[in-house]
């Protein structure tokens, strides 16, 4: 029973195949009709024509330019489209028009089935690009879909050949065909990238080229995704520019150093190809170790020195000198001059390395005082004024400060200007040296004797003496006694009595004016005398009171009085 079931299901195989070779063979027996795809056999190729066999009475010609680059050889097969089976010399064909109807039957099948076609970017029209499909088909290509990122010069794609994505297709006739080329290259550069991260690992080595730049670093091309290589993993030494390192188009290896799958991230080094100098540093370098560098950066607060590469300190402007005060880096350094420092500490983890300049010359303030002791007289140029005093230039690098109360013993100076001017030249003594606070007090005044002591001395209170009026104000009266003591008459010790007002009192006096005082009080530790004309007057009245007094009583008892004074005078 098998048997026979298996003879039967022959038998039927055999019929199939005799019947599908019968309906070949009616087939070609068919009359051929214009229009008609018909595949042809190659019978010639000469330098103009591919002669074609297509089971017609004669042979249909093509010209070489419709095969572009891929001629045919004798006995390929062709397909064209009969054109018109009776020519004037012969069967016309063409295998562009077969091509264009075979392209619309793939565009339609690509567009269906969303898949993607080859195609060429050919010229610039409104709004993107006019691109051949082939076959005589052209699609509009948007600029915004027309690459992975922004076309900043859209004469750079050109000529591109790739893949595209049919988006929109309006029929099945003539170029009303929209294509996308972004959506396949991200597609692309997905697949790629997952592909990356699913077989490479950190501490790989890659290939890529140098696509593009950006101040923090560039990106690297790994084949349609991107890397960043960033301008920290280009050497371990002080990298300014990413355009030092690498060319834009240059083919690289670099090492993976950091993979993130979730935020598609992939970072890349040169410089993990040589070993961390930072690891061998305590060997090489100690605290107070004199060492030679160059300046790599400056900045507002320092300037930062490579003693080798990769390993980079930082100089603060603090340290730069012991004496002067340094405004500007730039004003003392340029990028590349080598310079002597002295390592003042280092933190390794960090990468960081405090360095200093002053340090490699001895601190002059270590010796200022047995220089300049207390009395030493010096002179120095005015280099500085302000509103309460002036620093002099002891030696380079070196100020004192005069302030304005030290200038003189008797003027009360509202601006040191009004005394002393920029770069003059003046004698001064030191009158305080502190090495400790950098700090050294001059003084001008102190050269000669204090004319207060003197005064003092010869002018206690109660007693008085003729001065010149210097100036006149709403509270009272300067004048200049002997030795140029300047004192006040206040304006309630003016009038010579009460009932007088202080107006009609000081409009009898003008500046330049003699004037006879009192002497009221005298306080030298704060350099200030008060006199009164009113006191003056009065004890005037005395002495002369006291003199008539003295010459009527004669060698008497004494027994005379204040009334008998007065009785005598009216007599």
């Amino acid at each position: 029973m098998e048997n026979m079931e298996v003879e039967k299901e022959a038998a039927q195989n055999s019929k199939g195949a005799i019947q599908t070779q019968l309906e070949e063979s009616l087939n070609s027996f068919k009359p051929l009709e214009d229009g008609q795809l018909v595949d042809g056999s190659v019978v010639q190729v000469s330098s103009e024509y591919v002669f074609l066999d297509i089971g017609y009475k004669s042979e249909g010609k093509i010209p070489v330019a419709e095969f572009a680059d891929n001629l045919p050889k004798v006995g390929d097969t062709v397909t064209v489209v009969l054109v018109k089976k009776d020519g004037r010399n012969g069967p016309e064909v063409s295998k562009a028009k077969a091509d264009a109807k075979q392209m619309w039957k793939d565009v339609r099948k690509a567009f269906d089935e969303k898949t993607a076609v080859d195609g060429k970017i050919e010229k610039i029209v409104k709004g993107g690009y006019e691109v051949a499909l082939g076959g005589d088909i052209h699609a509009f290509l948007p600029i915004s879909q027309s690459d992975s990122q922004k076309v900043e010069k859209p004469e750079s794609l050109l000529g591109v050949k790739g893949k595209f994505y049919i988006e929109r297709l309006y029929s099945d006739n003539k170029a009303n065909v929209v294509v996308n080329r972004r959506r396949y290259l991200e597609e692309s550069m997905n697949t790629a990238r997952d592909k990356f991260f699913e077989t490479v690992q950190i501490g790989d080595a890659v290939k890529g080229s140098v696509k593009s730049f950006t101040s923090f670093g560039a990106f690297i091309d790994l084949g349609g995704f991107d890397g960043l290589l960033h301008i920290n993993d280009m050497s371990w030494g002080h990298v300014t520019r990413p355009k030092d390192f690498v060319k834009k188009g240059q083919e690289i290896e670099l090492k993976v150093i950091r993979l993130d799958p979730a935020e598609k991230r992939i970072n890349l080094s040169l410089k993990h190809f040589s070993e961390d100098p930072w690891i061998h540093f305590e060997d090489n370098y100690h605290v107070n170790d004199v060492v030679k560098g160059h300046v790599t950066k400056l900045t507002d607060f320092g300037a930062f020195i490579e003693l080798e590469e990769g390993i980079e300190g930082l100089a603060h402007v603090s340290e730069f000198s012991w004496t002067k005060k340094i405004n500007k880096p730039s004003d003392i350094f340029k990028i590349g001059d080598e310079v002597e420092c002295m390592i003042l500490g280092y933190d390794i983890q960090a990468g960081r390395v405090s360095l200093g300049l002053k340090q490699i010359t001895a601190n002059p303030w270590d010796t200022i005082a047995d220089k300049y002791p207390v009395g030493t007289k010096i002179t120095g140029k005015v280099v500085k004024l302000t509103n309460s005093g002036a620093f002099i230039s002891i030696e380079d690098g070196i100020d004192g400060y005069l302030n304005a109360d030290d200038i003189s013993w008797t003027k009360k100076l509202k601006h040191p200007g009004s005394e002393l001017t920029v770069d003059q030249t003046v004698e001064v003594v030191v009158i305080e040296n502190d090495p400790e606070l950098h700090k050294i007090r001059l003084g001008i005044k102190q050269l000669s004797d204090n004319p207060w002591e003197a005064f003092a001395k010869e002018y206690k209170p109660g007693s008085t003496l003729e001065g010149e009026i210097t100036g006149i104000t709403a509270f009272g009266l300067f004048v200049r006694a002997p030795c140029g003591i300047e004192g006040l008459v206040n304006k309630a010790n003016l009038a010579e009595d009460k009932e007088t007002s202080y107006e009609d009192a000081v409009a009898k006096y003008k500046v330049g004016d003699k004037i006879n005082v009192y002497v009221v009080d005298v306080n030298q530790a704060k350099e200030k005398v008060a006199f009164s004309v009113r006191e003056f007057h009065k004890k005037q009245q005395h002495d002369e009171l006291s003199q008539y007094m003295s010459s009527v009583g004669g060698d008497d008892d004494g027994a005379y009085t204040l009334g008998d004074a007065f009785n005598a005078q009216k007599k």
